[in-house]
């Protein structure tokens, strides 16, 4: 049996613990970067599918209801106030008489209005971010009258398809 002296045993103990290459290293990060990439595309996907789904859908819902409340406000038999603009104004048009449609994409006039990004009123050619529009049928033997509004975006974020929209239905009787 050989014995090792002790400036052999050093020197292979080295050579063992030399540490990670340069290549070693290009390789790691290679792959660390290829991990990073994909989950960055998912973090857009989140991103975008949360201000679609999220934002956008809830404000369509809370301007839908605030229409809602505005032709709640006029009485049974109002044909003449206009809720086109913000404050309602008694002019030649339409109240809560019959008409209107659920129709974003042929609106009705006297029933739809614009709003902003901010939920203010706006015109037609402006800047509009939401689109509302309303339908009012009656039940005459009840006294009854159905409105419903629905809001829709102009556009959402990152989506193509369906946009977020909310429709909100109530009914008003008379003499109230």
């Amino acid at each position: 049996m050989k014995l090792q002296t002790s400036r052999q045993i050093c020197s292979r103990n080295r050579k063992s613990q030399a540490g990670i290459s340069l290549i070693e290293t290009m390789i790691a990060l290679g792959l660390l970067l290829i991990a990073s990439a994909g989950i960055m595309t998912l973090a857009t996907v989140a991103m975008s599918t949360t201000e679609t789904q999220g934002h956008l859908a809830a404000r369509t819902a809370e301007y839908a209801q605030d229409k809602m409340e505005q032709l709640l406000a006029l009485g049974y038999k109002d044909v003449a106030t206009d809720t086109t603009v913000f404050p309602a104004v008694v002019g030649a048009c339409c109240g809560l008489q019959v008409g209107g449609s659920l129709n974003p994409n042929a609106p009705v006039v006297g029933y739809s209005d614009y709003v902003d990004k901010s939920g203010n009123p706006v015109p037609a050619g402006a800047n509009w971010q939401y689109i509302r529009v309303w339908r009012i049928t009656a039940n005459a033997a009840d006294n009854l009258k159905t409105i419903s509004v629905l809001t829709q975006v102009r556009y959402g974020v990152g989506q193509t398809g369906i946009l977020p929209r909310a429709t909100v239905t109530s009914l008003k009787s008379s003499p109230f």
